[in-house]
Formats: C-alpha cells, sequence, structure tokens
C-alpha cells in the first residue's frame, strides 16, 4: 500500500517552525521515515545494510533553474533497480515524485543535485536473510554540483586511464546504480598519481569502462563512440544519443581501446553532476589541441538550452 504525501502546501504544517525556516537549510533537505529534515540532521542506521553491506540503489536527477530534467527517465530507472534487487517502497511514483519535489522547494535551491535511495534497511532481530530486512527509503536535494569545476569545463579536463577493472557485470549489474565504488576509488587515486584530475578504469576485457559517476565519448571524424560493455547506461549519456539524433550525428555504443580514446578528434564525459563536460587530455595526449572541439562545444550548449523545453523538463512547485 501507497503512503500518502501531501502536497507542499500541506507538507509544511507537518514540520516543526524551526524546520521550516529556510535559513535553516542552508545546504539542502532530506526526506526519511516520513519526515523533511536539514541535512545536518540526516541519519542512517549503523545496522542498515545500505551501509553494512553497500545494499541500496539510488538515482540522481538534477535542477536547473528551478526545473527537474528529465525526472521521469531517472524515475524509471530507479523503479527497475528497486525490482530487480527485489526491494520495495511505501510510496508509488506520483508520490516519489512529490517528495522529490518538496525536498528541492523546501531548500529553496534553484539548482539542485536530488538524489533518491533505498536501502536494503536492517532485520529487527538482526538477521543475515535479506527477506526480513526492513527496506528504508531516502531522499535529498542539495546545492548542484558538478565534476568538472568551471576552470575544468573551460580548457578541459585531464583524465589519467587506471588500470584497474570494473567490477565485472556477471557480479554486479552496472546498469543497476549502486554504491559499489571501490574499484572507481582506487582508480582516482591511481589517477591523481599520475597527474590527471579524474579516472577512467577498464572493463575485463581491457578496454575503457567508465569514469566515478561518469560515462565517456570520443568523436572521430564526426562519429561518436561510448563504451557497452560494463557501464552504467547514464541518462545524460541517453541524452548525447538524442541530441546526436535532432543534429545529424552518427553515435554507436560499442567497444573503445585506450589507444582510440587517446587518439580521438575530441572526448567529453557525461553525468547529471554536470551534463557533457570536455576532456583535453588522456594520460600524456593531448585531445582536440587542447581546446575544446566544436562537436563537444554544440552538443553541450544544446544540452543546456533542453532545460528550457517542457518535453524534457519538469517544473519545481515552489511555496
Amino acid at each position: 500500500m501507497n503512503s500518502p504525501v501531501p502536497e507542499l502546501s500541506a507538507a509544511l504544517p507537518n514540520i516543526d517552525e524551526h524546520h521550516t525556516d529556510r535559513r535553516c537549510y542552508p545546504h539542502g533537505v532530506a526526506f526519511m521515515d516520513g519526515q523533511y529534515l536539514p541535512m545536518s540532521e540526516a541519519k542512517l542506521s549503523v545496522l542498515d545494510w545500505g551501509l553494512l553491506h553497500s545494499d541500496a540503489t539510488y538515482d540522481t536527477v538534477h535542477v536547473w533553474k528551478g526545473k527537474f530534467f528529465r525526472l521521469d527517465l531517472h524515475l524509471d530507472r530507479f523503479w527497475a533497480g528497486i525490482k530487480s534487487l527485489r526491494m520495495n517502497l511505501p510510496y508509488g511514483r506520483n508520490e516519489l515524485a512529490a517528495i522529490l519535489n518538496n525536498c528541492v522547494a523546501l531548500s529553496g535551491h534553484r539548482s539542485a543535485y536530488v538524489e533518491m535511495i533505498c536501502t536494503r534497511g536492517s532485520s529487527p532481530t538482526f538477521s543475515r536473510d535479506p527477506r526480513e530486512a526492513e527496506n528504508r527509503f531516502i531522499a535529498f536535494a542539495v546545492p548542484f554540483g558538478s565534476v568538472a569545476n568551471e576552470k575544468q569545463l573551460e580548457r578541459g579536463l585531464h583524465v589519467a586511464v587506471s588500470e584497474t577493472v570494473r567490477i565485472p557485470p556477471s557480479s554486479v549489474d552496472p546498469t543497476i546504480k549502486n554504491y559499489h565504488w571501490l574499484d572507481l576509488v582506487k582508480g582516482l587515486f591511481e589517477a591523481y598519481d599520475a597527474g590527471g584530475e579524474t579516472a577512467l578504469i577498464l572493463d575485463t576485457n581491457g578496454h575503457i569502462a567508465e569514469g566515478p559517476g561518469f560515462n565517456v565519448f570520443l568523436v572521430k571524424r564526426r562519429s561518436l563512440r561510448t563504451p557497452a560493455f560494463g557501464v552504467l547506461p547514464g541518462i545524460t549519456r541517453r541524452t548525447v544519443f538524442d541530441l546526436c539524433a535532432e543534429i545529424g550525428l552518427s553515435v554507436v555504443a560499442a567497444d573503445v581501446t585506450r589507444a582510440e580514446l587517446k587518439e580521438a578528434d575530441e572526448v567529453f564525459i557525461t553525468s547529471t553532476a554536470g551534463g557533457i563536460m570536455p576532456v583535453t587530455r588522456i594520460d600524456d595526449a593531448t585531445i582536440s589541441q587542447g581546446q575544446v572541439g566544436s562537436i563537444t562545444r554544440r552538443l553541450m550548449d544544446l544540452y543546456w538550452q533542453k532545460h528550457d523545453d517542457p518535453a524534457w523538463s519538469t517544473a519545481v512547485v515552489y511555496p
């Protein structure tokens, strides 16, 4: 049975006077256990399997200028992950969308990073049987953040390819967003040691996979390619396919080698946390003569223009 979620105007009285003062939400708002809280008060039990076993799924959507971008696609993926992991939510899709809206609206943020999470929860008897765990839903909205900072967006990221291998998809399904990030974190440290600003790691076949929270594309002779195996099919990645279809560019998902990436005409990465972001160095190779490429720039501009398209965006209802 779905639990009712009040409309924003009706939700406010359910939060005490202290919590309705927006000055108490400088960093964002969380929803846990049926109530909205300042981020500093959002706590997870140390017995939650999400913490103990990384047994959780999540999704992130961003808000830009007061509008969710491609919210339906993010909700679709979140629901698919919950179903695949045999979890349950006490809320339906519309109630979930209302909770996300309320987190953003109560925070007052016009540009935000919004996350929805379902953990396995914990068992009242500390059983190791996941069927006995009580699943837990959490959501929050914090100020928008990007994988690349302003300087990096202008001159392009410097990326190092790590020898670390991504967890094989036969072990952990990469199409379900998860918190199994030890391979990605290891890759980040190796990238930092090599002088890079972020990392790409390899799939089990030795080809390029993905980075910590992002997919990668290369451009060669005006055709685009992105890794297909062992990666999360990101919503921004899908958006690039949609944009290429609009402007007549060829794009495919297929294997990408390190050599092909370093010899590309252009390279960029994609993430909800930043959109389409240029790369101008891979290891010791300079890409696009160290400048943001014309196709990358065109896609970046079109991507942000789409945020004003009602077919792609959903307005946040603020009080």
